[in-house]
């Protein structure tokens, strides 16, 4: 009789990270984008952690990307991390609270599926059911008075999900720098293209920041970029994509409970319901994905 199936310390290590300190991260980023310009907080915060990784594995001996390499970094970096932490960034900067923001980017697996087709992914009833839910969640969740208050951080939002899904599901099929350089190389471009963003936009800083600004730039970097996505990455490439995206299910609840301890958010009977139909969502899908047998790698 075979025992009982063993989960790996470092698979549970990575969820953890993922579940929780992820779910934090959109606290964080409310609390930074009062002292930061949003481009700029994100520039410096991965550009930072990716000098910091680049410069530590370099120390221990990994070779430096290839040129293809680095291409491939660049477009998984600009997608997941540009354009989608990025817009993510952007749309709390304009008044979307913490905890409505992780409910929105909590449709990636819904996105994730879709961008599946590209790869000839088929997909069962109960995961189409999962999207036919997924799509009546977002339009309750823009019907909730946070979003209407701000047309373009729902969009910001929407945008964010689907380019970290398209992201996510891409990397899978690029030639990246193997192991941790992937991710410090995709955060330095990703860092880099930020901040010439912020440049071309006019971003400056009327003061420097306090110390609450300075605190949350060091945690986004070093728990948010060089813990929690590295944990990212690493699933991406251990589990299927829609248990890696799985972050979805818990990530909301976190935000929502830090945003209204720690700075007095509320959401509205909209938003709640929408976070259970959005989850629910997300159940749906993932379902049949945790139950397939994981390929063979070899």
């Amino acid at each position: 009789m075979p025992g009982p199936r063993r989960f790996p310390l470092p698979l549970i290590a990575a969820f953890f990270a993922l579940y929780v300190i992820w779910g934090s991260t959109y606290l964080v980023i409310r609390i930074g984008v009062e002292y930061w310009p949003p481009l700029m907080l994100g520039g410096i915060r991965f550009l930072a952690a990716g000098a910091l990784m680049y410069g530590y594995l370099r120390w221990r001996g990994a070779p430096a990307p290839t040129w293809v390499q680095w291409k491939a970094a660049g477009k998984i970096g600009i997608l997941l991390l540009t354009f989608g932490n990025g817009a993510v960034t952007v749309a709390e900067h304009t008044g979307v609270a913490s905890g409505v923001a992780a409910l929105a980017v909590a449709t990636v697996p819904l996105f994730t599926l879709l961008c599946g087709f590209f790869w000839g992914a088929r997909n069962t009833r109960l995961e189409w059911a999962g999207v036919v839910l997924g799509i009546i969640g977002i339009a309750m969740l823009n019907m909730g008075s946070n979003l209407q208050s701000s047309p373009l951080g729902a969009a910001l939002l929407i945008f964010a999900a689907a380019s970290w899904a398209f992201g996510s599901v891409w990397s899978k099929h690029l030639p990246l720098p193997q192991g941790a350089m992937a991710s410090a190389a995709e955060m330095l471009i990703a860092g880099a293209v930020l901040l010439v963003g912020s440049a071309l936009k006019g971003e400056h800083l009327d003061a420097m920041p306090p110390v609450e600004g300075w605190l949350a730039l060091a945690y986004l970097a070093v728990f948010g970029s060089i813990i929690a996505f590295n944990a990212y990455m690493y699933l991406l490439k251990h589990v299927r994509p829609a248990a890696a995206t799985s972050y979805a299910y818990v990530n909301p609840a976190v935000a929502v409970l830090l945003g209204i301890v720690f700075v007095g958010e509320t959401i509205g009977m909209e938003e709640a319901l929408a976070m259970l139909v959005i989850i629910s969502a997300v159940l749906l899908i993932s379902l049949p994905q945790w139950r397939k047998p994981k390929p063979d790698l070899g």
